[in-house]
């Protein structure tokens, strides 16, 4: 009897373990239902034109769904880039302008004023006022504040948004009669919407959606333009070798190889187009207060020869290694790119617009490592000059900010990657205001501004960068409504404001953060109309839109300012 139940046990025990762990997880995930969300709108990115998207969507009475692969919102506006490229502000209008509006507000409470007294800062920067008390904007200010701004957009107006949800570039996108129905995310969640917005610094919902893009330069020929293609010897910033700096390991020895950071390609021809696209940076956020600064440390794989072309520069008299610390508040700054070696990390993001989110990431670290190795060199290696070394050593980056992050800046400076190629074109020609542009939905003002593109070796055997061009707008110019819009046949129900449709030179005008958050704005309220009238995008009423766009305080023409 004993035998008979210790045999039954075994019996019954071996039932309940026959199932193998791979088993058991199948038939958990058969019972597990898929996750579907669903609005009026989809806006899939997290930068300041997302978040202008979807707050006027809300405005405009519409449900609306945030996708945003970012957890920080704001993209550059909140992610270093506080000295703001405005150009004329008397343009820059609806969320836009109260997106500076309330840093204004902010500014005005003495608690903002940390590390340094309000009226010790004033007004600094290249004769741009950081505090503009009549208008009762600021368009200066620390990134802590402005991501403050847009969280506080995201939470008054109750938008309903999910972070970290990266678009499934294989099979995320279902597209059914020329219409997007929904997208997939990694993470396996779908949203399905009646009109989408791409709002992202890359286009990958718009590439996904098969419409028209083109990645790098036009020649010239194409628009008709003269500063797009290719522009060797053409000096318009201070962002070149003024003096002859020999590029090899051993200076006059070809067969010792190239330093690094310089491409042993042909640089091509002027005017012809390329694949290549403009330098990315990080725009840091660094302090001189003894108490709010980190120190720059080694980062891994550092090797001072990485930088050994700028010691060439420094032993040619050159002496401009602050020029571009911007004040911010606080006794901080906004660190751009200065000179022909500096932030700029040129040449090394050329398949940035089409990798692969893992490819993305090498290419983010290195140029985290690249400019991280930059400053440590800078404050520490003998062969840079000693007034640099114990100036730079005085800076750090700001410990109060970018605080889950090491206290680096959570977004790359992505200055281009995919242009649409959209229902309109936008080209130098309308920057330039040599044509009437039609349908306008915004305006732009600011220089046509392309950082350099490729550092090359001369046919006399010396070092030159390449691609940095800035040619003034003359005066404030219209964007317009058909370079946020697909191709008619391509898509009904897709809007693009960041990727707009434009020409390489064209976009360095448009590609201002302030111009993002107002097409952002003019997107979503196309959009909603688009569901009213149960229309494409392509063929919303441009009257009705125009009113409305004016209704909320955007400018449109050059005759509203």
């Amino acid at each position: 009897m004993k035998k008979n139940i210790i045999i039954l046990l075994a019996i019954t025990l071996a039932t309940l373990f026959s199932c193998s762990p791979k088993s058991a997880k199948e038939d958990t995930s058969q019972n597990t239902k898929p996750e579907v969300y669903t609005a009026d709108i989809i806006v899939y990115g997290g930068t300041s034109g997302a978040v202008t998207a979807a707050v006027q969507a809300k405005k405009m009475g519409k449900s609306v769904i945030m996708v945003s692969p970012d957890k920080h919102l704001g993209g550059l506006s909140a992610g270093g880039l506080g000295f703001t490229d405005t150009g004329n502000k008397k343009v820059i209008g609806g969320l836009s302008r109260e997106f500076y509006h309330r840093l204004y507000m902010h500014y005005q409470d003495a608690a903002a004023w940390k590390w340094q007294a309000k009226s010790e800062y004033g007004n600094k920067g290249q004769g741009t006022p950081a505090i503009d008390g009549n208008a009762r904007t600021m368009w200066i200010f620390e990134p802590h504040a402005a991501e403050k701004v847009f969280e506080d957009f995201i939470s008054e107006n109750n938008i309903e948004i999910y972070r970290d949800e990266w678009l499934d570039r294989s099979n995320g996108l279902e597209k059914e009669n020329g219409r997007v129905s929904a997208i997939k995310t990694l993470s396996g969640k779908t949203f399905q919407g009646t009109v989408f917005i791409d709002a992202t610094y890359e286009g990958d919902l718009m590439a996904m959606a098969g419409i028209k893009y083109h990645v790098g330069r036009e020649a010239n020929s194409v628009y008709g333009e003269e500063f797009n293609g290719i522009q060797k010897e053409v000096f318009h910033h201070g962002h070149h070798f003024s003096e002859k700096i020999d590029p090899y390991v051993v200076p006059g020895d070809p067969n010792s190889g190239l330093l690094p950071k310089i491409s042993s390609e042909d640089p091509g021809v002027n005017g012809e187009g390329d694949d290549r696209i403009q330098a990315y940076c990080f725009r840091m956020c660094l302090s001189n207060h003894p108490d709010n600064r980190v120190a720059f440390t080694k980062p891994e794989g550092y090797d001072p020869a990485d930088y050994e072309l700028l010691t060439r520069v420094y032993a040619k008299g050159w002496d401009a290694t602050f020029n571009k610390f911007d004040p911010i508040p606080n006794r901080k700054t906004d660190t751009n790119n200065h000179g022909p070696f500096s932030t700029d990390n040129i040449g090394m993001n050329y398949d940035y617009p089409e990798a692969s989110y893992e490819r993305r990431k090498e290419i983010i670290r290195e140029h985290e490592n690249y400019q991280k190795g930059l400053m440590y060199f800078l404050a520490n290696d003998p062969k840079v000059p000693e007034d640099v070394r114990t100036e730079m050593s005085q800076w750090g980056l700001a410990k109060d900010e970018f605080t889950d992050n090491g206290n680096w800046p959570h977004q790359i400076y992505v200055r281009e990657a995919r242009r649409m190629i959209g229902d309109y074109v936008m080209t130098e020609n309308d920057v330039l205001g040599k044509i009437e542009v039609p349908k306008p939905v915004g305006m732009g003002s600011y220089t046509m501004d392309s950082h350099n593109i490729q550092r090359y070796v001369t046919e006399e055997g010396y070092v030159q960068n390449e691609g940095d061009i800035g040619v003034h707008a003359p005066v404030p110019y219209s964007i317009s409504y058909g370079s946020l819009v697909p191709q008619n046949g391509q898509c009904e129900n897709l809007l693009v404001p960041v990727c707009v449709s434009s020409s390489h030179i064209a976009f360095g005008s448009i590609r201002m953060e302030p111009v993002f958050m107002i097409l952002g704005q003019s997107a979503a309220t196309a959009a909603a109309m688009a569901i009213d009238d149960q229309v494409s995008v392509q063929n919303v009423s441009y009257d009705k839109l125009s009113e409305k766009l004016l209704a909320d305080n955007m400018v449109l023409t050059l005759s509203e300012q």
